[in-house]
Parts: C-alpha cells; sequence; structure tokens
C-alpha cells in the first residue's frame, strides 16, 4: 500500500523533510539567543546610563580592554585636545541613519600626560574623499567632558572592515592601541562618546544615545522557524496520502477497463439467462422434419371379398 514510498523520488522527498526539520529548530534557537542578547544588552545600556557619572581613569586604562559591563557608562575627562592628532573615522551615519560622513575623533590629554580618544560628532563627508575635510576647531584650553564610554572597533566585532592605504588621518576603526602608536603617547584603552558639553553651532553632530526599548523581531522569527519545522512532517504526510489516494484511484479505473473486454465477448454469443442460445425459446432446436402419417390402415378385407373401391 505505501510501497510506493521506496521509489527515489520518495526516499529523496523524506531524506530532505528529515534534514528541514533540525535545520528549522535550530535556526529558532539562533534567532531565540539574538532575542535574549538583545533584551540583555538593552538592560545594560539602560542601567549604564542611568549610573551616576565616575572619572574615565575608574574604568579604564592604557591598553585594556574595556570590560562589557563597563560599556556605556557615562565618564568624565579632563584635559586638552591635541587637535595635531586629529582624524576622522570614514563611512559613519548620521542621527537620521541615512547620511554618510565622518566622526570626528580628537585625543583628550589628561593631567598625567596621557590621553583619552573622544568622538565629537559626525560630520557631512563633503565632496572630495581624498583629502582632510573641514573639521570644526575642538575647543580650546582645558576643558571637562562628559560621554559614554565605549570598547574599541574590532573588524570581528563591529564587520567593518579596516581598509589599508586611506588619506591621511582617515581611519576606518576607532582603535585605542593604533592610535596610540601615531601619538606616542600611552591611551587609555576604548574612547569617549560626546554627550557634553554641545558643541556651539550644532556642529559636529553629537552621536545619539542608543535605542534601549525596541527588541526587534527575533522573538517572532524564532516561533516563526518552529512552525515551519512542525508544518514538514505535516506536509509530508499530506503528501503521501495524496499519492497513495491517487495510486488507488488509477488502479480501480485500470482494473475496469481491463474488464469491459471480458463483459463485451460474453454477451455476442446469443445466450441469455434462461439458457436459450437464439435458436429458440427454450435452447431446444425445432425439429422441422415433417411429422409422419399416423392414420392407422383400414382393415385388410375378408379372404374372398373384394374391398370396396374408394371414393374420389
Amino acid at each position: 500500500m505505501y510501497r510506493f514510498l521506496l521509489s527515489r523520488q520518495w526516499v529523496i522527498v523524506t531524506l530532505v523533510a528529515l534534514l528541514l526539520i533540525p535545520v528549522m529548530i535550530k535556526l529558532g534557537f539562533w534567532q531565540l539567543h539574538r532575542h535574549q542578547h538583545k533584551v540583555a544588552q538593552n538592560q545594560l545600556i539602560a542601567s549604564s546610563l542611568a549610573a551616576r557619572p565616575v572619572p574615565v581613569t575608574e574604568l579604564t586604562a592604557p591598553g585594556r580592554t574595556l570590560p562589557q559591563h563597563d560599556m556605556w557608562r557615562t565618564v568624565t575627562a579632563t584635559g586638552t585636545f591635541d587637535t595635531a592628532h586629529e582624524v576622522v573615522v570614514r563611512q559613519r551615519t548620521a542621527a537620521d541613519e541615512q547620511s554618510i560622513g565622518y566622526y570626528v575623533l580628537s585625543p583628550l590629554v589628561l593631567g598625567d600626560g596621557r590621553a583619552v580618544l573622544v568622538n565629537r560628532g559626525w560630520i557631512s563627508a563633503g565632496d572630495d574623499l581624498t583629502k582632510f575635510p573641514d573639521v570644526p576647531a575642538a575647543p580650546k584650553g582645558k576643558v571637562t567632558v562628559t560621554g559614554r564610554m565605549m570598547a574599541d572597533e574590532t573588524t570581528a566585532y563591529s564587520g567593518i572592515k579596516d581598509t589599508k592605504g586611506l588619506p591621511p588621518r582617515q581611519i576606518m576603526l576607532i582603535n585605542s592601541k593604533e592610535l596610540a602608536k601615531r601619538m606616542g603617547r600611552p591611551t587609555l584603552g576604548g574612547y569617549i562618546e560626546q554627550t557634553g558639553p554641545k558643541p556651539p553651532g550644532g556642529t559636529p553632530e553629537l552621536v545619539p544615545e542608543p535605542d534601549h526599548d525596541s527588541i526587534g523581531p527575533h522573538m517572532a522569527y524564532a516561533v516563526q522557524w518552529w512552525l515551519f519545522a512542525a508544518a514538514v512532517p505535516v506536509g509530508w504526510t499530506i503528501l503521501v496520502r495524496r499519492e497513495r489516494q491517487d495510486r488507488a484511484e488509477t488502479a480501480a479505473k485500470e482494473a475496469g477497463e481491463a474488464a469491459e473486454p471480458r463483459e463485451s465477448g460474453d454477451a455476442g454469443n446469443g445466450t441469455d439467462d434462461n439458457g436459450a442460445d437464439g435458436n429458440g425459446e427454450d435452447g431446444r432446436t425445432e425439429d422441422t422434419t415433417e411429422p409422419a402419417d399416423t392414420t392407422e390402415p383400414a382393415d385388410p378385407a375378408p379372404a374372398g371379398e373384394t374391398p370396396a373401391p374408394t371414393r374420389g
């Protein structure tokens, strides 16, 4: 009845279905983990932004990798900007998430001679990408900067390719270790994403606070993948039953067509239900021979008598 499942076509269909089920289940858990990561990150951002500001030197030091739990913490730093080693970071978006331009990255030299990188904000790229853009001047003299503490960027973490051979004073990734080599002075790990003081005229445009309310569609995607995984065996069962029904109907049709010629041949020999063969009502052959004359002869005349002549 289900022997067709051993055919090559159905073996392939079954194997594909068996392969899809674990793959879809795994994709569902992958989306679930992304959802959980997003929720945890939102909680970390919210708690870090709500925490009291601390001096930047309490969270980081030269060559140190910023711990995850210190990300987005509000810090303060007091010093003077080293505009001679100021650089711009290419391919960064403005607050509208559409306009492409530069981040202005300025080293702030602290009172002890160490430096910390400060992302002062976003500026438009302009028309000529081969030269250093016109950057709004950094405040002169001693200044206190407030901002969010961020970890050094890497290609693996950010997905940004560290392109080489860029025009002078242009970089792709914000990395304190690399810029410390250029400056020749100890530089604290990570960098500050400036939130204050606000620049005059709103330029550079300060980087907006990260979104920590949206959780994205990852949970919905996870449920969808699991529903797809559950639908595979249901769909396979429906296809098997439909195939079985189609094969049964085809077999019944072929059997009916094969029986029709035999019935026509039986009807052509002239035999009816009562055994008649067309030559008589009861099947017996009609005797066409004329019946013999059964008239008894007249008694012979007695001896010596002449029989009377027959008339007519």
